[in-house]
């Protein structure tokens, strides 16, 4: 009895908790309200309009177009927010004139592309996600945000949840890779990250989702191209990202480039209003890319006054950059072809965000000069970002246990990305310090052991096309051109390699040959650094491929040739150490691939979450006549979505489930036990997948449904534990709506998504 009492007891105040926390919101809203209502009393119309225009401060190149008289703008009340600008003394000068100069005296909100980090630049997001650590993830963002807000900024443009199969589209660098579950989650993490639990402190600031919607489906990998999809295919792998990015409490969302069924992003009602605001209940900004409304013209929706009609009609509330709201929405009131209270309706929301920022409280609360200089690139964020990195790369190949490399002797550092520190944080990292950041040569060197003697030769230029490497290597990312032909680089390089003991050759990718405009039609690694790559093979050295890149390539011969592989991505301000302690075996590597590495071009689109066909080829042969397959490779990818290696090896076994069937509402239990079987501790993550075998629409062959990364001292095991419920195996049918079908299903348990331990069950009615 005074057990039940007292957990009576408990439950009442925990109800008591909950009810207060939610009469506190319920009374913060109340007083915003209040407050945007009275204001909005008091606007003009071109008032109102002003607040829907976001200008850019120039600082950083994020797009073609660059915004004029921008002060004098602000004083005459046309600017809503500012991107690319920042130090608290320049936010400063731009906000007192909004607050002292303005009739309304009404604060502007500051953003950027934080993308992976701020001055402490993380991996590119990609990288990020082979971590497949969320607490990890989530305290990076957290460091980005304490770090842009003492710089003065409030608001930023990620994260980027966009799903995309197709590595030849640049911005793969940029989001999360290929699988809707972890997309999601990653997105929910990072929104968690940036915003904190009160948006209204000093050190969180809004997050910006984006690209809104499907723009990662660009067919043909090309930027800013078309995208064409069925329902069923944009609800059930491409729409939960953004959807569980936003239900994680962000504040806004970014409109994509592309069209959706016809209709570009920027002017779709369908998706802006119907899916945004009426389905998923959105209450948010919506903003959109960067001269967005614009593009609507070239897309063929008409002149500037008409697509900037379409674009807030469709549900857009602030124009970045092309100022078409600024320039044309008095005009279109006036004829009426846009409503005031739409307008208004807009100005609205723009101002809610002030208030959830404090702006209107103090709008100088970011722009702390002391913060400034305590809390940019600190040891410890520093520290993280190196912890970071490391945990990001994914090791490929390591025949014969040639890595981690000895201490000792003599080793080789060749490469075009060998020596370079501004390709290292990679693309989308705006405000890096990029003069301060080290290469791996320097890396190494600074982390070598004193037995340890490093030589270096450059070995290739990037390209062969000097053309293309301009292209390639934009916004402060130069590689001088070595004048010398091609012959006579890979001799010295040669000569350099001869001299060694192991040869570590640094070589992919630049870091803008990834990222936004940055679609590549030849995965290869480029082919003068293959030549080398050959030549260093062929004097019988042991050689050390590490290679940058932003997105999956094709790398059948390496993988067939190189005895040892470690993609490094671009991992940010601490790269270079992070590097060398993976390579020395400081670190065990841990990370596993979050897009499909294909054997060649030809196979793209190719992910592990694909559809059977009516006619699928039998496991483990290649070709069977009249069967879905090529006549010239295999269906397989070169290296499958979850894959990675470590220093040490895990073995999986007694794969058991708590029951063969479950009803709704109840929930079965997959236990397995994992044994590092290596002599080094190392870090594995454990995936979860899930086969939906009979539905009444195709289902995927697989689907990732949770996941565990744990780490194993040398000859540890331990038995792990996954809950599945009837939530896991739900769907959009074809009627687009989202449940789960009884009947059968098989899980699987293992180290990737090609192998794995599998095991059948049931859900029951």
């Amino acid at each position: 009895m005074r057990k039940a009492k007292y957990l009576f007891f408990l439950a009442a105040i925990f109800s008591f908790g909950s009810s207060s926390a939610q009469q506190k919101k319920a009374n913060i809203d109340q007083q915003m309200n209040i407050f945007i209502k009275d204001l909005l009393s008091k606007m003009t119309l071109e008032e109102k309009i002003g607040q829907l225009n976001l200008l850019t401060g120039g600082e950083a190149t994020t797009g073609s177009v660059v915004s004029t008289d921008v002060e004098s703008k602000i004083k005459k009340g046309q600017v809503g927010g500012m991107f690319s600008l920042t130090t608290p003394a320049r936010v400063r000068k731009a906000q007192e004139i909004a607050v002292t100069q303005t009739r309304l005296k009404i604060p502007i909100i500051f953003g950027q592309d934080v993308i992976h980090g701020y001055k402490t630049t993380f991996p590119i997001p990609l990288a990020l996600s082979c971590t497949w650590d969320l607490s990890l993830i989530e305290k990076t963002a957290r460091i980005a945000a304490i770090e842009a807000t003492a710089d003065g900024l409030n608001w930023t443009f990620s994260p980027m949840v966009d799903i995309s199969r197709d590595p030849r589209w640049g911005r793969i660098s940029e989001g999360s890779g290929e699988d809707t579950y972890l997309g999601a989650e990653i997105g929910k993490a990072m929104v968690r990250g940036y915003q904190g639990d009160d948006l209204s402190k000093y050190n969180t600031m809004m997050a910006c989702v984006k690209h809104f919607a499907l723009y990662g489906a660009a067919e043909s990998g090309r930027d800013y191209n078309t995208t064409d999809m069925s329902l069923n295919r944009m609800y059930n792998e491409y729409l939960p990202p953004y959807k569980a990015a936003l239900d994680a409490g962000a504040g806004s969302i970014m409109t994509s480039f592309n069209d959706i069924n016809g209709v570009p992003a920027t002017a779709n009602k369908w998706l802006m209003t119907d899916l945004l605001r009426k389905q998923w209940s959105f209450d948010g900004l919506v903003v959109t890319d960067y001269t967005a409304v614009n593009e609507l013209i070239d897309h063929g929706l008409g002149d500037l006054q008409t697509v900037s009609a379409l674009a807030l009609n469709a549900g857009v509330d602030m124009d970045m950059v092309g100022e078409g709201f600024l320039t044309t929405l008095k005009k279109s009131v006036e004829e009426k072809k846009v409503t005031e209270a739409q307008v208004t309706n807009s100005c609205r929301l723009v101002l809610e965000a002030k208030y959830k920022l404090g702006l209107f409280e103090d709008p100088f609360r970011y722009c702390n000069e002391e913060r400034a200089k305590k809390e940019i690139l600190k040891p410890e964020h520093l520290k993280i970002a190196r912890e970071t990195a490391a945990q990001s790369f994914v090791l490929l190949k390591n025949q014969g246990q040639l890595l981690p490399l000895k201490k000792t002797g003599t080793v080789a550092v060749i490469g075009p990305l060998a020596n370079t520190g501004t390709n290292m944080p990679g693309t989308w990292s705006v405000n890096s310090d990029l003069q301060n950041t080290i290469s791996l040569l320097q890396g190494l060197k600074a982390n070598a052991a004193s037995g340890l003697k490093i030589l270096h030769s450059e070995g290739s230029n990037l390209l062969t096309d000097p053309e293309y490497q301009k292209r390639a290597t934009m916004f402060g990312r130069d590689l001088p051109r070595d004048s010398r032909s091609e012959e006579e680089m890979i001799a010295e390089a040669v000569a350099t390699a001869k001299n060694a003991d192991v040869v570590i050759a640094a070589l992919g990718e630049s870091s803008e040959m990834t990222g936004e405009s940055s679609s590549r039609t030849n995965l290869d690694i480029p082919e003068t650094q293959q030549r080398l790559l050959k030549a260093l093979l062929k004097t019988g050295k042991p050689v050390v491929l590490v290679l940058f890149t932003g997105r999956p390539l094709t790398l059948k011969w390496e993988d067939e040739n190189v005895p040892a592989i470690l993609n490094v991505w671009f991992g940010g301000t601490e790269a270079a150490n992070a590097i060398s302690d993976v390579l020395f075996g400081k670190v065990n590597p841990s990370g596993k691939l979050t897009a499909t590495f294909p054997q060649n071009i030809g196979q793209i689109p190719l992910y592990y979450s694909h559809k059977n066909t009516g006619r699928p080829l039998e496991e483990g042969k290649w070709f069977s006549k009249f069967r879905s397959n090529y006549l010239d490779v295999s269906n397989d990818p070169l290296y499958p979505f979850g894959y990675g290696l470590s220093y040490t090896t895990f073995e999986y076994s007694n794969l058991k489930l708590s029951k063969n069937s479950f009803k709704a509402g109840e929930t079965i239990s997959a236990s397995i036990t994992v044994k590092n079987t290596g002599t080094f501790a190392g870090k594995e993550t454990v995936q979860l997948y899930i086969r939906d075998l009979v539905g009444s629409i195709t289902r995927p062959v697989k689907e990732l449904k949770g996941f565990q990364k744990i780490e194993l001292k040398a000859g540890e095991s331990r038995s792990l534990t996954f809950k599945i419920s009837e939530e896991d195996l739900k769907f959009y049918n074809e009627a687009l709506n989202f449940a789960a079908e009884p009947g059968e299903f098989k899980l699987f348990i293992g180290t990737n998504s090609r192998d794995n331990l599998g095991i059948p069950f049931k859900l029951t009615l």
